[in-house]
């Protein structure tokens, strides 16, 4: 494992994080910290509690896993398209570096960044809301799972996309809507029993009630479930990432 070379993706990666902070990193802040003022403080309040916990409370979960999905994924395609679109990519193709390395270097910066972000958000929240964590470890897990999950997804859009606007086909108008109707802002149990059924064939559900799950101990689905249907997911995308790689897509034509 050539360590030098991973090092050396990851660090200029991560200094174009810092050189666009108020892109990368205040603009997301500021939009959530927004859902917090208008649901969490001024809608929230006039909300019943949802399960013994006070709905500005309970949507702190669902609003830290969307800004990781949606992080994650622009982070990672955005990361890997750039060399694409200024040709550069054919250099560390042709480096003496492996295609894991490659992956690593891109994953792993794509996903430490999201895990700041989430870090910031959840310590933004208390500034709007009063919540607990009843299992820290599974949390910060959930956490550092998901980001690294779904930056594999943003490598794959990233390699697919041949264009700028296609980067935020499914950020924008797959993941956006599954987040927003997978219980972010509700229960399912609230739903009439035919409405749950079609929320559960929803993937993110799993993703929102295990992390919620970790904050409160509520869920729902089995938390065995949510992370089985997690690690599911890495699966699927690990397994097209190798694919990418296998057959050259987009990569060597």
């Amino acid at each position: 494992m050539n360590y030098y070379s991973i090092r050396a993706i990851y660090l200029f990666e991560m200094a174009r994080t810092w050189r666009t902070v108020l892109q990368s990193v205040a603009t997301p802040v500021i939009s959530t910290s927004l859902y917090f003022v208008v649901f969490g403080s001024a809608i929230g309040s006039r909300m019943v509690e949802i399960d013994g916990v006070s709905y500005g409370a309970f949507i702190i979960p669902g609003l830290i896993m969307l800004t990781l999905l949606m992080q994650s994924i622009s982070n990672a395609s955005f990361g890997i398209y750039m060399p694409k679109f200024s040709g550069t990519i054919y250099e560390v193709l042709s480096a003496p570096i492996s295609y894991a390395e490659i992956v690593i270097g891109y994953v792993g910066a794509a996903a430490t960044k999201s895990i700041i972000l989430g870090v910031i958000i959840l310590i933004t929240a208390r500034f709007f809301v009063d919540y607990h964590i009843d299992h820290p470890i599974w949390m910060f897990s959930f956490l550092v799972l998901t980001s690294i999950t779904f930056s594999f997804l943003g490598f794959v859009i990233g390699i697919w996309a041949d264009g700028f606007e296609k980067l935020q086909i499914v950020p924008m108008m797959i993941v956006t809507p599954l987040v927003f109707l997978g219980g972010t802002f509700y229960s399912i149990d609230m739903l009439p029993p035919f409405w749950q059924g079609v929320t559960l064939l929803n993937p993110v559900v799993y993703l929102v009630s295990g992390f919620r799950w970790s904050f409160y101990g509520l869920s729902d689905v089995h938390i065995a479930v949510s992370v089985a249907m997690t690690f599911g997911f890495l699966a699927v995308f690990l397994t097209l990432v190798w694919w990418i790689f296998k057959t050259g897509y987009k990569l060597k034509s």
